[in-house]
């Protein structure tokens, strides 16, 4: 610790070090801050070390002396880079640029708008050709009755086109449709409990990827022709599949699709999850 210096009472010492700490903080605060540097009085804050100067007695103070003109000449370096930027950036301060807009008159105005000002919207114009080429191209058209004469609609059966598609990606196999499909049916209503449901992703699952895409394909038939329906908990968010006792033909009206992902990320899920049941199951031998 060092003894105060002479001369000075210690109440003065001491404000005059809370004021050399808080013109420190205030230059600290500027540069940390981003704030703008013209906003510190420099010449003010200049006058108060000169006065306070006299005073300073021992190395600590003297320490506290330098550090308080070292952040001042930061702000000052930093009020030249302020002005350095703008400079090389054509900056305008937006009050000088209000003024002199509020200083201009209308004509003038008026005359800089028109140089500047790029319209977004196109004005076209119809010529005597473009009605002789409107004319013609409705002269030409055949009334609707004939046009729709010679429109042409194939029924295609697009049920067969995919079940087509399915054999040729490997999905089925060259076995009759209908055969898997009533295999299919025989194994979800065994697995289900009696007038009951069944997870969907527990009835299509398999041991390999390929077994579980096939399985939904055909899920999706017994869906699709009546011998089983898909019950969803939106809460849950589960979806289960009802196996029907008899196929139930489709109602007439408009069908409703719901799509379901067979990713292999959702596989490789129940996968682990299988497996994890699994080892829970199995009892250690004695």
């Amino acid at each position: 610790m060092t003894s105060e210096a002479s001369g000075a009472p210690k109440g003065n010492l001491r404000a005059a070090r809370e004021e050399l700490l808080r013109i420190i903080n205030l230059c600290k605060s500027v540069e940390l801050k981003g704030l703008d540097p013209y906003l510190v009085d420099i010449e003010d804050l200049i006058k108060v070390i000169r006065n306070h100067f006299p005073m300073w007695r021992n190395s600590e103070d003297l320490c506290l002396d330098a550090e308080a003109l070292n952040q001042i000449s930061s702000v000052v370096r930093m009020q030249g880079e302020w002005v350095k930027k703008r400079a090389t950036r054509l900056y305008r301060d937006p009050l000088l640029i209000e003024e002199r807009i509020r200083s201009l008159p209308s004509n003038k105005l008026a005359e800089i708008f028109l140089e500047v000002w790029r319209p977004i919207i196109e004005l076209e114009q119809l010529t005597i050709k473009c009605f002789r080429e409107a004319l013609k191209y409705w002269g030409d058209l055949l009334p609707l009755s004939e046009r729709w004469k010679k429109t042409g609609y194939i029924k295609t059966e697009s049920q067969k086109i995919a079940i087509e598609e399915a054999i040729k990606e490997g999905a089925l196999s060259d076995e009759s449709f209908m055969v898997n499909l009533e295999k299919m049916w025989l194994e979800l209503r065994n697995a289900s409990p009696k007038g009951g449901k069944i997870r969907y992703w527990g009835f299509i699952f398999s041991d390999t990827y390929k077994e579980t895409t096939r399985r939904a394909y055909l899920a999706s038939f017994l869906v699709t022709h009546g011998y089983a329906r898909l019950e969803i908990d939106l809460l849950e968010g589960e979806i289960f599949i009802v196996p029907n006792d008899k196929p139930v033909p489709p109602l007439e009206g408009e069908a409703i699709s719901f799509p379901i992902t067979i990713s292999l990320e959702e596989w490789r899920r129940w996968k682990e999850r299988r497996e994890a049941e699994r080892e829970k199951h199995i009892t250690p031998q004695r």
